[in-house]
């Protein structure tokens, strides 16, 4: 079976904050706080967002249910102006549903959104494609070529797993409706798994409609028919690895046996959560 997230997101995302941990020293954080953010001349599209912090751009986004492109650099050269050039050239056919914003790393202002990141030593410049419930979809260090920018627009039901895996969360991806055979019979034991105290903070459920147009593609690289009649579940554990697929009815046993099997090169599962493998990685 294909991957959950496309190719494009996976390599653009690892690439991006994949190896931030390089530095002597973390950044200490803080709260969100509405600062002055420094000022660098930009194109109309991106200006408006120049006023403010990139963490309130963020938040700004999200209440629009807007994407936001956060341009994040550190000295205004070449690479900086050739990534500000291209994101210009999106956001003039994108402005309905995406936001942008520059944050010089430096900025004490800019504290905030780069700690939640994480990019204070990423390579710069960056640009991250935000979702508007705060999933990256996509990470480009570098360079950026148009078409991919484009391509970082994810669906609703891939965003709500990226922002999952990036929250360090098993995930139930339960496809079914009103009409799937089995939907109750096929949450039985997905909600007995979110119960049990072993997994309960680290598990999200997430349902997506077959017949919704919107996650096609989501559903095509799972290999999921959308005009399938029986319910199918799809357990992954971060950051986005295929645990198992079920179909029709679920319960805990095998939802568990998968899991400890799937995971059983580095650890087991006990109470509070999956032993030395579990949804923050292997190995604590």
């Amino acid at each position: 079976m294909k991957t959950l997230i496309p190719a494009i997101v996976i390599c653009s995302v690892i690439a991006a904050l994949g190896n931030v941990s390089i530095a002597d020293e973390p950044v200490t954080g803080s709260t969100p706080q509405a600062a002055a953010a420094s000022e660098q001349p930009v194109d109309a599209h991106t200006q408006s967002r120049q006023a403010t912090t990139g963490m309130a751009a963020m938040e700004k986004a999200a209440k629009s249910n807007k994407y936001l492109f956060a341009l994040f650099r550190k000295e205004d050269n070449d690479q900086t102006t050739a990534m500000r050039q291209v994101l210009d050239e999106v956001m003039k056919k994108v402005a309905d549903r995406a936001d942008a914003v520059q944050v010089d790393v430096s900025a004490a202002s800019e504290k905030d959104i780069v700690e939640h990141f994480e990019v204070a030593y990423a390579p710069l410049p960056l640009l991250l494609a935000i979702a508007p419930n705060g999933a990256v979809t996509g990470g480009f260090p570098g360079r950026v070529e148009a078409r991919r920018l484009m391509d970082a627009f994810a669906s609703p039901g891939t965003a709500k797993c990226l922002k999952a895996f990036q929250d360090r969360k098993l995930v139930f991806l339960c496809v079914q409706n009103d009409e799937t055979e089995s939907a109750k019979k096929a949450m039985q034991g997905v909600h007995a798994f979110k119960r049990d105290e072993r997994f309960a903070k680290d598990t999200q459920i997430i349902v997506v409609d077959p017949s919704d147009k919107a996650e096609s593609q989501l559903l095509s690289d799972l290999e999921i028919d959308a005009k399938s009649k029986e319910a199918v579940t799809v357990l992954f554990a971060p950051p986005g690895r295929f645990v198992g697929r079920f179909h029709g009815a679920t319960n805990l046993d095998d939802l568990v046996s998968t899991l400890v099997s799937a995971m059983s090169g580095c650890g087991s599962c006990g109470p509070g959560g999956c032993g030395s493998c579990g949804p923050g990685g292997c190995g604590h």
